[in-house]
């Protein structure tokens, strides 16, 4: 056994250059997601719902027709405006169809009730009893 002195070796030289590669695929994925959240953020209606007092949300009914009122009084069909005529023609072709659908009406607080109860009557003509209004949950206090 001997004693002697050991060779040290030289280490590799610091890396002074910085690796980019994640760096661009974390933004890529970013862009990614941005890109199909946006549509979807953008695209909702924004309705002041009035509040009331309710147990839990429920799931939306597989069979719903979503319709809606803003303030103006413009009127939604699945979040796309439509006009009062068209409205109530696929209304009364739903109630032809599958007279069972749940009508799900969502209704701006400043909306006057006179519209909505007009509402209620076209979808009791067409031959839809299955009537749900979207409200927000209470504040708690």
């Amino acid at each position: 056994m001997s004693f002697g002195r050991l060779e040290r070796r030289q280490g590799d030289a610091p890396m002074s250059e910085i690796n980019v590669t994640p760096l661009v695929d974390v933004m890529l994925v970013l862009l990614v997601i941005f890109i199909v959240a946006a549509p979807i953020m953008a695209g909702r209606l924004a309705l002041d719902l009035p509040r009331a007092q309710t147990p839990r949300a429920e799931a939306p009914a597989a069979a719903a027709l979503a319709v809606a009122i803003d303030a103006q009084g413009q009127w939604f069909l699945d979040d796309r405006p439509v006009s009062v005529d068209a409205l109530r023609e696929h209304l009364a072709e739903t109630g032809r169809q599958r007279p069972d659908t749940e009508v799900q009406l969502r209704a701006d607080s400043r909306v006057p009730y006179g519209q909505v109860a007009e509402f209620i009557g076209w979808a009791q003509a067409a031959g839809l009893s299955r009537m749900g209004f979207v409200a927000q949950p209470a504040a708690a206090r």
